[in-house]
């Protein structure tokens, strides 16, 4: 009996300490699982709340003004019109007078006749104060690349460039 105790005794001791030095091992090196910090991360990994965390709403983006909208289009717009400086600001303050408007009438919400009507008249003052301030051939290429788009008058202008450089080389 005394042996059998002290055998059962004996695993008892052995399967505590086994128990209680693994215990440490996970508690000195991260939770175990692979090494330090579990996915080999070298810390304690990703630590996580019980509290659960509000999902926080994301804000809308503001709307650009009309100076951002036109400051963000005009190299574009001046790279396909090929514009020197001067025409380059009399374009750019027409475009962001009127595209201010254009913004002010749609705060306005007004019906759809009324809202054509108002466009039009905007873009009848706009064309007549163009054609005021920036040469005939530089304001009909403004009209032509409205039509187009810029993306098209870029690929039109990129064109003609590469046209004259095989011209000069021949």
């Amino acid at each position: 009996m005394k042996k059998a105790m002290k055998c059962s005794s004996i695993r008892f001791f052995i399967i505590l300490s086994i128990l209680l030095g693994s215990s440490e091992i996970y508690a000195q090196y991260g939770y175990g699982g692979g090494g330090y910090g579990g996915r080999g991360n070298y810390g304690y990994g990703r630590q996580r709340s019980a509290i659960p965390q509000a999902q926080e709403t994301q804000k809308e983006p503001e709307p650009k003004t009309a100076e951002q909208l036109v400051d963000g289009e005009m190299p574009r717009i001046s790279e396909a019109l090929a514009l020197n400086d001067f025409e380059y600001a009399v374009l750019s303050s027409v475009l962001k007078k009127y595209v201010q408007e254009r913004i002010e009438a749609q705060i306005l919400k007004l019906p759809p006749e009324k809202m054509l009507e108002v466009y039009e008249n905007i873009t009848k003052r706009q064309d007549e104060e163009l054609k005021a301030g920036l040469p005939l051939e530089k304001y009909e290429a403004f009209v032509a690349m409205q039509k187009e788009g810029v993306a098209k008058t870029l690929k039109k202008s990129k064109k003609k460039k590469k046209e004259k450089r095989k011209k000069i080389k021949n």
